[in-house]
């Protein structure tokens, strides 16, 4: 018979953990989300430094419709806790011969800009963006909130992957429609921002180009930080506990291999009837699961896997103002390919970079002192596995990109630097405990997709479940909803209230 006033233990506050707590809170179970840092977020962790606020992660809001479901499950409206704007335009990609393209929704500047490189590409263009919007079609609305538990699961939907050429890579996709090789690395990068690699990652990530098409690019009013604070405060309100600095050690087991609490690295015991992970997937099992109750996920087979690459960032604030910087722009290096193999295969720390450049303070001023400008840099390198040794490169690294931006795109940063930190691999290691400081879990590959990536149900313990990035359907902030909303509607229907 059901039981009232279930318990759910939540692991990590990210917007994976948020979303299920949330979700959870709000169908009348009693969730209590531990997370290990000193304050909510995650990945979308907010530094505070010399009067400036500093995203440590996620920048990009896209599918705004997703952070409405939550608020709307519960009752509440969006905009009563946090103010999500359109950004304008998207991204305007930097390349290395000093052209640009600004990307946006309104088809005439896009023909504009895409004139300019190529004209023979005009009809690609419709065509692929045609294409992209059967992929969203399949790919999101129908396949992105549902979880693939059986194999069956799987062949069942395999008919139109195949149809849409998933086993194609982004780039691959792309390349049908587009010659011009600037144009098609506009059209490509997207992966990156999920931690793929465009050659590889699977081409149901073309989706993206419909998802922004359609809905825009977004940003939160006071930081992605205050989407954070937005979903907590509703959390609380809903009834939900939320204990900060609260690292789990182990996810306790009954004997037959059913999760039933966690145990605090301070040795504080929680008891729940069930357990959603929205820590990283791997070092789930490696570090809270003992080897002897897993049977899928050995170390063995969690070190056979891909992941993604990492990533270092800059944060940094100026002195002056530098107002022809858009909010969201991509510097593209003179290598693509080449670049991208020496970060993802050859796992090399190399001299020439791209960049994403971050720049809130040009939609939101209260991000930095009047007067002022808030940035971070992201790169793209390789993971730990590369054996770079981060204590020593760390500052050699940072200096390289103020440098570079100096030099480029923002002439006089060294002069008006007022404040900077760094975030490397090795943080996202021991402060994020990402499994070799991959910054968003496994790599999405077509064959670590969908049924292939780790359930959101596990596999080997009863009454454990997995949000995140690590799971289905995969990184980015749309990805992570999705699989918050996957987790309440399992939960719901194995221990129902």
């Amino acid at each position: 018979m059901p039981t009232q006033h279930r318990q759910i233990l939540v692991i990590g506050s990210g917007f994976g953990g948020l979303g299920a707590a949330c979700r959870l809170q709000a169908r009348g179970y009693d969730v209590t989300l531990l997370e290990a840092r000193d304050k909510p977020g995650g990945r979308a962790y907010v530094y505070l430094q010399d009067g400036f606020t500093f995203d440590a992660g996620p920048t990009v809001i896209t599918a705004p419709f997703l952070i409405d479901e939550i608020f709307a499950a519960a009752g509440r409206k969006t905009e009563d806790y946090v103010e999500i704007v359109p950004v304008d335009p998207f991204y305007r990609v930097e390349f290395h011969d000093g052209r640009s393209f600004s990307y946006n929704n309104r088809m005439d500047e896009i023909e504009a800009c895409i004139r300019a490189f190529a004209p023979g590409d005009l009809a690609g263009y419709h065509r692929m963006i045609a294409r992209t919007k059967e992929i969203f079609a399949k790919g999101f609305l129908e396949l992105g909130d549902k979880p693939f538990l059986r194999f069956s699961d799987m062949l069942r939907v395999a008919p139109d992957l195949i149809r849409l050429q998933s086993y194609k890579s982004v780039f691959q996709f792309v390349s049908q429609y587009i010659q011009d090789p600037m144009l098609r690395r506009v059209f490509s990068f997207h992966p990156l921002l999920v931690g793929g690699n465009p050659f590889e990652t699977t081409s149901i990530y073309a989706l993206i180009h419909h998802l922004e098409k359609e809905w825009g690019v977004h940003y939160a009013m006071g930081g992605t930080g205050a989407l954070v604070k937005a979903l907590t405060r509703l959390f609380t309100e809903l009834g939900g506990k939320l204990h900060l600095s609260k690292p789990v050690r182990e996810i306790l087991l009954t004997p037959d291999r059913k999760a039933r609490g966690v145990e605090t690295a301070s040795g504080e015991v929680f008891e729940a009837d069930a357990v959603v992970s929205n820590a990283d997937i791997a070092n789930t099992y490696r570090k809270m699961i003992p080897a002897a109750a897993r049977r899928k996920y050995t170390d063995e087979r969690l070190e056979d896997m891909r992941y993604s690459m990492s990533v270092f960032v800059a944060y940094f604030g100026t002195r002056k103002q530098y107002p022809n910087v858009a909010h969201h722009t991509i510097i593209l290096g003179e290598r693509y390919q080449e670049l991208l193999d020496d970060i993802f295969h050859k796992k090399l720390l190399v001299d020439d970079f791209s960049l994403y450049l971050h720049r809130p303070s040009a939609t939101d001023p209260g991000m930095a002192p009047e007067g002022c400008d808030c940035f971070y840099a992201l790169a793209p390198v390789p993971h730990l596995e590369g054996g770079t040794d981060w204590s020593v490169e760390g500052d050699r690294y940072m200096k390289k990109i103020l440098d570079f931006l100096d030099a480029k795109y923002l002439p006089g940063l060294k002069r008006s630097l007022a404040t900077s930190r760094y975030f490397t691999p090795l943080d996202f290691e021991t402060k994020l405990n990402s499994y070799l400081g991959a910054a968003f879990s496994f790599e999405p590959v077509l064959m670590q997709s969908a049924w292939f990536r780790p359930h959101n149900e596990s596999e080997d313990i009863g009454n454990l479940f997995f949000t995140g990035a690590g799971t289905h359907p995969g990184a980015g902030i749309p990805g992570v909803l999705c699989s918050s909303k996957i987790v309440e509607n399992l939960v719901c229907e194995r221990l129902p209230i």
